[in-house]
């Protein structure tokens, strides 16, 4: 089951954090893991989803880089 506090921060962070986290995580990183990783990827989509989601994944993708 998710922890209502790791759902939370999930949801308090911008796609770009978002993003961000998900591209230099290390191998094995345990928020991409389990239902954390399901719920990380599914806020992921539901952000991207919104009218202008497609702009703002290009956008923080080159802000961030890789």
């Amino acid at each position: 089951m998710l922890d209502p506090k790791v759902k939370a921060e999930i949801d308090s962070l911008s796609y770009e954090q978002l993003l961000s986290a998900w591209r230099f995580a290390s191998a094995g990183d345990l928020r991409f893991q389990g239902e954390s990783g399901k719920y990380w990827a599914e806020r992921m989509k539901e952000l991207r989803a919104l009218p202008d989601g497609d702009e703002e994944h290009t956008r923080a993708s080159k802000s961030i880089g890789w």
